[in-house]
């Protein structure tokens, strides 16, 4: 592999700049700098979608012939490494990142021609309906039903960990067209209009007193069966094309180098240069995420070529997510009193908790001493669960990649 960027690579990486130079403005900054999770608040990424959107670039992964920008896998890490250096929020991934390549992959023509634009432009917003109470990691398990009935399913049961269905109009879910001996079967890939009556969403407050997650109730709601994506009762196999989107469709190692750099940054204010402890262990850091960046580097070739990354995807999501969470840690460590736990704002008894308002500055108090260096912690909790457990991943390389 070579990894020297010739004189068109660096022309782009300079556009690219420009770009950001021009269009990320300094509010957008401030707010991509307050994200606690690894996505922005709906206002912001979609603010930044719009613009990302004028210039064409809102799809990096996808083909010219439908919108994207059918860049290779040199422009689309150029791309990714700039954005994450300026700090730009990212753009929700549920839609653009996860629904648009199944579509593309296994969507009709009248599907692609009428979700894909509406879905760059973002008057479609999506949320993704996979994990159920008791179906999580053992997605296959899941239970909410779709009942033919002339040219509808009727669909009836409860998705949770909903991230942004409270914004979401649009939700892709795995439904259950038929109880078959084998559990994958009988699965459809179903896009549910949320604005359908029987659609109630309610909100679960995070540990870092956040708004993200939600659950969905869905009651004798009426989906047209052409919204059924690839054949009906053969979701599963739509659902593993989009988990390896999800899980190695992008890329962890640039954003966790910026993180890393302010990391050292707080480091060095705060004295902890001379502790030989702690600079081994962010030393540690960043030897992994150069590792990781070759391997998403390998994977992101496969997915230019029109592969599937296969395994890969699971080996990026595990290590990608748990050198977050060390990073995590390395920054409560490097902030050190000013890492301490906050309180929500109050409300009134057996009232919701709302979600919680930083200050104006984004600080608790100096620089470099952000609150959201402890929400990131706790949210980032969740990072080794979410997208199939980091065990379930490590099953799936055994299986793959030892024949175990």
């Amino acid at each position: 592999m070579d990894l020297n960027w010739s004189s068109e690579d660096r022309a782009f990486q300079d556009e690219v700049r420009a770009f950001l130079d021009d269009q990320l403005t300094p509010e957008l900054r401030r707010r991509g700098k307050l994200m606690t999770s690894v996505y922005a608040d709906h206002e912001t990424g979609m603010e930044w979608q719009r613009r990302l959107h004028a210039k064409g670039w809102a799809a990096v992964g996808w083909p010219k012939e439908f919108g994207g920008t059918g860049w290779g896998v040199v422009k689309r890490y150029i791309f990714a490494r700039e954005m994450s250096k300026a700090g730009a929020p990212p753009v929700s991934p549920m839609g653009i990142g996860m629904c648009g390549p199944v579509l593309i992959g296994h969507g009709t023509k009248a599907q692609q021609d009428f979700y894909l634009p509406r879905m760059l432009s973002g008057e479609h917003f999506w949320c993704q309906g996979y994990s159920e109470p008791g179906s999580g990691s053992d997605l296959a398990s899941l239970q909410m039903s779709a009942v033919e009935d002339g040219d509808d399913f009727v669909c009836n049961g409860h998705k949770l960990w909903t991230t942004h269905a409270a914004h979401a109009n649009w939700i892709f879910c795995l439904v259950r067209t038929a109880r078959e001996a084998i559990p994958q079967k009988g699965i459809t890939f179903l896009l549910i209009d949320m604005t359908t009556p029987g659609v109630e969403v309610k909100p679960i407050i995070s540990l870092s007193g956040e708004h993200i997650q939600n659950d969905i109730f869905f009651t004798d709601v009426r989906v047209p069966k052409a919204n059924a994506v690839g054949r009906i009762g053969e979701g599963w196999t739509v659902a593993k094309y989009l988990m390896q989107f999800e899980r190695g469709g992008s890329a962890y190692a640039p954003g966790l180098a910026a993180r890393l750099e302010k990391i050292r940054a707080s480091a060095q204010a705060e004295g902890l240069t001379g502790d030989r402890g702690f600079m081994m262990r962010l030393a540690e850091a960043g030897v992994a995420i150069e590792a990781l960046e070759a391997i998403e580097l390998r994977a992101m070739s496969r997915l230019s070529n029109g592969e599937a990354p296969g395994a890969e995807s699971s080996l990026t999501k595990t290590v990608g997510t748990e050198l977050s969470q060390r990073l995590t840690e390395l920054a409560v460590e490097a902030a050190g009193a000013y890492a301490q736990p906050y309180q929500p704002h109050a409300t009134a008894p057996g009232g919701p908790t709302p979600h919680f308002t930083p200050p104006a500055d984004g600080f608790v108090a100096g620089p470099e001493r952000a609150w959201t260096v402890t929400a990131k912690y706790l949210n980032d909790r969740a990072g080794s669960i979410y997208a199939g457990t980091n065990e379930i991943q490590r099953n799936i390389m055994a299986k793959a990649v030892l024949g175990v």
